[in-house]
């Protein structure tokens, strides 16, 4: 079985936050550039340059044209491993068509304010009615792959489990879009050749283990059964046959908790933490983190932090309850401090620094 949360309360007195720019309509990523500026996405579909002294730049031009209901919009931003000579990006977003919407990827060169040569190098398919669990979350793997994770929009009782469809996997890529030779299911003609793992129920989580190079996630669950996982190739997590959590009417889900064939959480919630954006924290600006997992929780709201040892959680923290805030990106600054974007319409990037003193 899984290891449970212990639920902490939010700590004080140990970090503290202070605003770096204000204005945002529901932000849900942020990504830094080699030369310390960050790009933020927007929601309703704008991308801004965040400078160094914190000032926000018109949107920039070029960017796709997304679908921005319900849980859609722009979503995740993420730089090429070798930006320094190609300038090229990727953005994950809500995209309509027929059918209804899906997630899908664009890559694109950042050229001063504007994108340019953009190229859309996934969608996910078939394309569902709604507006609900995109997942979306964008990880470059040492080999230079792409994982881009993704949710079952809310069809979970057909789709996370069905290898011919996209919705509930983590699939991997190369960056112009075309399938790498080692992908597991790349010669079956009953699965999808992108997938790399399956039985998601909505990954807005990812990261990419500093010293394995593996692939961490966090995913939420239904009423309990966030889960924190590290996806390997060709496994099934088993959503929505087996979950530590329960339907919003309190109804059952699946078989149980466990199956034999399907993965257990490395650590699960429950009561949820509702997790949004990830970081593993590997700088030294905050004593006693390094080496930590950092979450954005939407509900109730903290800036999570699990300490690891062997691969298995050994304390959870939580920070900034007391802000109110529902925090849906984490990231890494350059200084090596943590930044953070809030999730509303007057959405904020916060950077996180010790208390001194």
């Amino acid at each position: 079985m899984a290891d449970r949360s212990p639920t902490p309360s939010s700590t004080r007195g140990v970090v503290t936050s202070e605003v770096v720019a204000t204005g945002l309509v529901n932000p849900w990523a942020i990504e830094f550039l080699p030369d310390g500026r960050a790009l933020v996405t927007e929601r309703p579909g704008r991308l801004r340059m965040l400078s160094t002294s914190g000032q926000l730049s018109a949107p920039l031009t070029g960017v796709p044209s997304v679908f921005a209901q319900g849980q859609g919009g722009l979503l995740d931003v993420a730089i090429d491993p070798q930006f320094a000579q190609n300038q090229m990006i990727y953005l994950s977003y809500a995209e309509a068509g027929a059918g209804g919407s899906g997630t899908a990827v664009a890559r694109a060169q950042l050229s001063g304010a504007a994108l340019v040569n953009v190229q859309v190098i996934y969608r996910q398919e078939p394309k569902l009615n709604g507006g609900g669990h995109y997942g979306s979350r964008l990880v470059f793997a040492r080999d230079g792959q792409l994982f881009i994770t993704q949710g079952d929009r809310m069809n979970w009782k057909e789709r996370a489990q069905d290898l011919s469809m996209g919705q509930g996997k983590i699939m991997r890529i190369a960056t112009n879009g075309t399938v790498p030779a080692d992908n597991p299911f790349v010669n079956r003609t009953d699965a999808r050749a992108e997938i790399w793992s399956y039985g998601h129920r909505n990954v807005q989580a990812a990261a990419l283990h500093p010293t394995t190079g593996q692939l961490w996630t966090v995913e939420h669950g239904a009423r309990g059964g966030d889960e924190l996982n590290h996806p390997e190739r060709a496994r099934n997590y088993g959503w929505p046959v087996i979950t530590y959590g329960v339907d919003y009417s309190g109804a059952r889900i699946g078989e149980g908790s466990a199956k034999a064939g399907l993965e257990q959480p490395v650590y699960y919630w429950d009561p949820v933490i509702a997790p949004s954006g990830m970081a593993f924290y590997t700088a030294s600006a905050i004593p006693g983190w390094q080496g930590s997992i950092l979450i954005g929780s939407l509900s109730p709201g903290a800036l999570v932090r699990l300490e690891l040892t062997n691969g298995r959680v050994t304390r959870e923290v939580r920070y900034l309850g007391e802000l109110g805030e529902r925090i849906r990106d984490v990231a890494v600054g350059p200084d090596g401090f943590v930044y953070i974007v809030t999730d509303s319409s007057n959405g904020r990037v916060l950077r996180i620094k010790p208390v001194v003193g």
